[in-house]
């Protein structure tokens, strides 16, 4: 289901992105470690943990890289080193065949799906199994190319913008709306594997909300949800992370991936974060209501008859809260009582003479 943006939202097979809480896209990638029951059993986990979607990868060695072994070809340092970009591809890419089994099941589950498409024949596959949405990676946010092909389908589009500087983002919006997207979002990205927190300057995704004027969100690939979780605080209304079975499972992304529990523990505290956000309150909360009365107040702690002069060694601020506010205790000084009181009851306004 597609609708038109409006107000910074989109919607994603039907759920609202932008509004309430933030949305939580467990990406699969690597994850499956060349073995489809595994990839099936890490969509089952994802929505049991609570996550709105699973996120798949989907291209073939030969469409993202070219099999070479010259140095520009071969990785140096990382989780990769001594790799080459055609090795590694052939190892970690889902494999076309299996994607319709997995759109089956995930939708079987009732968790959305969609992908990542890294050419125009990847888009033709993820659009004649009804993908409701697509996500460009950070590497292929600078291929225009591509981004307009996709924003051609009508579906609503997620670009990371990794080691993009604010010109490349700007001209990756360009393009996705000049070809026709409607339902756009930017995710603040790290394309380190892993992240450091540090690298992650999350006040650039308030910036970026003001100065692209497009839903924004997080691509998290630091260890933990420390850093996804204060993006929620700060409005992100998507967040991404890498998501496994097992983070010693030795797949390509599984070290940097988070296991079931802990996706479960993002979504419920990516909740709690947003919602704690709130609005700007100065008033009492409802679960201040009944601890009001036990505020400071003003109360007599002598005996005193109709007429007595009121001095300060007649009356303290205490807890609880039935007597005048203490503001007043200054005012009071020098003043009558009207009637008889008696040590310990609270100051009240008809037992003082004007």
């Amino acid at each position: 289901m597609v609708a038109s943006i409006k107000g910074g939202r989109m919607k994603i097979d039907g759920k609202l992105v932008g509004e309430g809480d933030p949305y939580i896209i467990a990406e699969l990638s690597a994850n499956h470690n060349g073995n489809i029951e595994t990839a099936l059993k890490i969509i089952s986990e994802a929505k049991r943990a609570g996550a709105d979607a699973v996120k798949l990868q989907t291209y073939r060695p030969d469409t993202i890289t070219l099999d070479c072994d010259a140095p520009e070809f071969r990785i140096e340092g990382g989780l990769w080193d001594g790799r080459t970009l055609y090795e590694l591809y052939e190892e970690a890419h889902t494999p076309w065949e299996w994607h319709k089994p997995l759109f089956e099941h995930a939708r079987k589950e009732g968790i959305t799906i969609f992908s990542s498409p890294f050419d125009n024949t990847a888009v033709d596959l993820l659009e004649d199994l009804n993908a409701p949405a697509y996500k460009i990676a950070s590497f292929e946010a600078v291929d225009l190319p591509l981004i307009e092909y996709v924003a051609r389908t009508g579906k609503p589009m997620i670009i990371s913008t990794g080691m993009a500087n604010d010109e490349e983002i700007q001209e990756a919006i360009d393009a996705a709306r000049g070809a026709g997207c409607k339902e756009l979002a930017i995710l603040h990205c790290v394309s380190g594997y892993p992240a450091p927190a540090e690298d992650y300057n999350l006040k650039t995704l308030v910036d970026m909300t003001e100065r692209f004027g497009v839903l924004t969100g997080l691509s998290d690939h630091t260890l933990d949800n420390t850093t996804a979780i204060v993006s929620a605080a700060l409005g992100a209304s998507i967040i991404e992370k890498h998501f496994t079975l097992d983070r010693n499972g030795g797949g390509p992304d599984d070290s940097f991936s988070l296991e079931p529990s802990e996706l479960a523990a993002l979504c419920r505290d990516t909740k709690t974060a947003k919602a704690a956000l709130g609005q700007v309150d100065y008033g009492q909360k409802s679960s201040e209501q009944g601890n009001v009365k036990f505020r400071r107040s003003l109360y007599f702690v002598k005996d005193m008859k109709a007429g007595d002069v009121i001095t300060e060694s007649c009356i303290r601020s205490v807890r609880p809260g039935y007597g005048l506010a203490p503001k007043h205790l200054k005012e009071l000084i020098g003043k009558k009582v009207l009637a008889d009181v008696k040590p310990n009851s609270p100051v009240r306004q008809e037992l003082i003479k004007d």
